[in-house]
């Protein structure tokens, strides 16, 4: 694995920054103080992105996170694709803000589950859509397994019946990835992910969540009331295969949690450049000095730049594992517990360390410590992944380890 950005991504990674630095920074506190109001910003920025990436098989967004050219780019001999380029993108823009970046249209996690289980019809037909993921219920938070939304066939249509809670853009998007299960009887291989278009008879947005941080972003809770959707609409295959359970579903996160690290990766880079310019006023910052030489708020940050390195190859890592069409659930689960851990000890030290400066609202610091807490919380939390880190290093099954 090469550890440098590939130079076929340079130019996407620097727009990527520019974007960051000249369009998220800039508007980034009138967000957070303005809660639900829409970024209207966001809407050329989105247009632009589109033309940017049109025909691009390296594209900086979400739908660009899928194994399925993989195949196809081993054969021409590249090893860097769509995933990576993707997570590179994040990064970058998550310097910025993550809750403009979750608010982008046609950036959700619902596309980069669209990309990575539907098949070219449905990639096709919803291209363009900006799809939003609905997985956690009032009683099923990180045990996914336990979901109890329903999706019941009638001829050519699925009806789902149930609630969704802490939808990212569940307001704002075109649509809703959510997941329901064909038969609770069956268990966790009965659980199928189905694309709601907003707007879809028996399906409505009950509140909108007042949060911590990623004020930019809506969080909605939404309920399905004998919502029919059409049978085409369930990605993936539409058996219940009891002996493959889980997996086919589950493999969305094999892509989506490496975005998620990504964006931690991101956010924590940016306080890290912050807290380094400040202290540079006061700290020399010779890295070439003996850590028992320096300043304990130097030793501090240098320890922080080292723990933030190890969590961005190990994001880079299971992105890169993805491209080459490896298995990643382990990987992608080891770079978001690093990573959304790393986060939130970086964002919060570098406050400490600017002292009252970083406290106050006249610096982001203060802003990006709220805002990374949701990313070792979201897309599985910091105890799930260890305990699937856990359980693939053991050889064991959910049930046997939990």
């Amino acid at each position: 694995m090469n550890l440098e950005t590939p130079k076929k991504f340079r130019g996407l990674v620097n727009q990527a920054h520019q974007v960051a630095e000249n369009y998220f920074r800039p508007i980034s506190r009138k967000y957070d103080k303005a809660e639900h109001a829409y970024p209207k910003e966001l809407g050329l920025l989105a247009a632009l992105l589109d033309g940017m990436n049109a025909g691009s098989p390296d594209a900086i967004g979400a739908t660009s996170a899928s194994k399925r050219g993989a195949a196809r780019e081993q054969q021409a001999g590249i090893k860097n694709g769509g995933n990576l380029s993707a997570l590179l993108g994040v990064m970058e823009l998550c310097w910025g803000d993550v809750g403009l970046l979750l608010a982008m249209p046609r950036q959700g996690l619902g596309n980069a589950a669209i990309a990575a289980v539907a098949n070219d019809e449905q990639l096709a037909r919803f291209s363009g859509t900006w799809a939003a993921m609905a997985i956690t219920e009032p009683g099923c938070g990180s045990d996914s397994a336990a979901i109890r939304t329903t999706a019941i066939k009638d001829g050519d249509h699925y009806v789902l019946n149930g609630e969704k809670i802490y939808v990212t853009s569940g307001e704002r998007a075109d649509s809703v990835v959510v997941w329901a299960t064909l038969d609770k009887s069956l268990g966790r291989a009965a659980i199928k992910s189905f694309v709601v278009e907003h707007g879809t008879p028996g399906m409505s947005v009950t509140r909108l969540e007042k949060k911590l941080g990623i004020k930019a972003s809506d969080t909605a809770a939404i309920s399905f009331s004998d919502c029919r959707v059409p049978a085409a609409n369930l990605l993936g295959n539409p058996e219940i295969d009891v002996q493959k359970g889980f997996a086919g579903v589950m493999e969305t996160f094999d892509n989506t949690r490496p975005l998620v690290a990504g964006m931690a990766v991101g956010v924590a880079k940016a306080s890290l450049d912050r807290t380094r310019e400040l202290l540079k006023k006061v700290c020399k910052l010779d890295y070439r000095t003996p850590l028992l030489s320096v300043s304990h708020a130097e030793a501090t940050l240098y320890r922080l730049e080292a723990e933030w390195e190890a969590a961005r190859l190990l994001t880079m890592k299971a992105a890169w594992m993805a491209d080459n069409k490896l298995p990643n659930s382990k990987e992608a689960s080891i770079a978001k517990a690093k990573a959304g851990r790393v986060a939130n000890e970086v964002t919060l030290k570098c406050v400490e360390l600017a002292g009252a400066l970083g406290y106050g609202e006249d610096e982001l610091l203060e802003k990006w410590a709220r805002d990374s807490k949701i990313l070792d919380i979201f897309e599985g939390t910091q105890q799930i992944q260890l305990l699937i880190v856990a359980r693939r290093l053991l050889g064991k099954s959910s049930s046997e380890l939990k």
